[in-house]
């Protein structure tokens, strides 16, 4: 249960265009079998993607699984402490893994405080440097700030 309460979005996330490629495939292996070869290939491209979301919202979880637990010992060792919060505000998923750690660690409160301090509410769902330019989904260094967390 801690690897889903430390990143439940990309989770969710993950599950659901998960059923939404196994629905696509479904349709489009009914049609292959009704003999319409085109539509049942052009129906395995969009599940195809969806599928590949899939993985990324997986591998997504997995690195804030890795987060959490860094954080956790980090809190644990030295108590809760800005400059260790503050890296992980940016980041919906990141902040959930840092509440998890924080829970766990025994300074939730003070950790909600200061994320509301900072401004983030449970609304802010996308990372702020993917809302101050939409294509930051293409940068490699955000994919490898996403996927790979940790010192630098």
């Amino acid at each position: 249960m801690r690897y889903l309460r430390a990143a439940p979005l990309p989770h969710a996330t993950g599950g659901v265009s998960a059923l939404i490629g196994a629905g696509l495939t479904r349709v489009a292996l009914e049609a292959l079998a009704e003999e319409a070869l085109s539509m049942g290939l052009l129906l395995f491209m969009p599940a195809s993607g969806w599928f590949g979301l899939a993985l990324l919202c997986g591998a997504d979880g997995l690195s804030r699984y890795r987060e959490y637990l860094r954080v956790r010992r980090m809190l644990t060792r030295w108590g809760f402490a800005t400059r260790l919060l503050r890296p992980l505000a940016s980041s919906r998923c990141q902040r959930d893994a840092a509440m998890q750690a924080a829970r766990e660690a025994g300074c939730a409160d003070m950790t909600r405080a200061y994320y509301r301090q900072l401004g983030y509410r449970w609304y802010h769902l996308l990372p702020d440097r993917v809302v101050a330019n939409p294509l930051a989904f293409l940068d490699t260094r955000f994919l490898r700030a996403t996927f790979l967390p940790g010192k630098r």
